[in-house]
């Protein structure tokens, strides 16, 4: 249960965050937990009244909700206007928000193609490539990949090729930030319990389902958005001050054993 947050003093006090996709699941679950942290956090995603109930779970002293689509370039200008009129620069960015559906390699269509790698591939690159002037030295960004990138499922490969490009944004991107002091890390989140989760094994054929992914986790249950959250914000602190280019995996041995 995400609940609102009280404001307290904490490991990003004074910061300034920017969390796409953080009206649900994982994205709220970390705006939550990096404003707990004593952050000021500017959610974005593409539903406004979702975003509207995030921030009054957040708290509207800690949170912005910036409605967008972070595959639209206007969108993520709009966002980025909202975070300068701040006048503090921007400490974190956690570019979470992405599209997963199934679908085998007989049945990719250009649609199915275009909107995830749109969304997670072209959508993060903008997010990240957009942020640069108003970063901070020193400032963390954290890139959501995923286990899929890794494990082979079936019907997943578009979000799988996707997620992998992720991977290889941040080992570049650490690379040519670190002159900046900004690390570039990402997390690999394994199987979640998020409505994103729902909604992926409802545009399914049935032959995927929760119980099956959770069946492969050695924890023997599917994650919690909460945990993935954790692993963010140890990123996004000065805890992870000596951690750069690194994949954290947040997925109950998943992908480990």
């Amino acid at each position: 249960m995400i609940t609102n947050v009280a404001t307290r003093s904490g490991e990003l006090d004074g910061r300034t965050a920017v969390v796409t996709g953080g009206s649900t699941g994982i994205g709220l679950a970390t705006a939550v937990r990096l404003a707990a942290e004593g952050a000021h956090v500017f959610v974005t995603g593409r539903r406004e009244a979702e975003l509207d109930a995030a921030v009054r779970t957040i708290g509207a002293a800690r949170a912005t909700a910036v409605p967008g689509d972070i595959s639209d370039p206007a969108d993520l200008d709009r966002l980025y206007d909202a975070v300068r009129a701040r006048g503090r620069g921007l400490d974190v960015v956690f570019a979470n928000a992405a599209a997963a559906s199934f679908a085998t390699l007989e049945e990719v269509t250009e649609e199915h193609f275009d909107t995830t790698f749109g969304v997670n591939v072209r959508g993060t690159l903008l997010t990240v490539q957009k942020a640069l002037p108003l970063l901070n030295d020193g400032a963390s960004v954290i890139l959501n990949s995923s286990v899929r990138a890794d494990d082979g499922v079936a019907s997943f490969g578009t979000y799988a090729a996707s997620k992998a490009a992720i991977r290889s944004f941040a080992r570049t991107w650490a690379n040519e930030l670190k002159h900046r002091g900004i690390r570039v890390n990402a997390v690999s989140p394994g199987t979640i319990d998020t409505p994103g989760l729902d909604a992926a094994v409802a545009t399914g054929d049935g032959s995927v389902t929760k119980s099956q992914f959770a069946s492969g986790v050695p924890l023997g249950r599917i994650g919690r958005a909460e945990e993935v959250a954790e692993a963010v914000a140890f990123l996004a602190s000065d805890r992870s001050s000596f951690v750069l280019g690194a994949n954290l995996y947040v997925d109950g041995g998943e992908n480990q054993l």
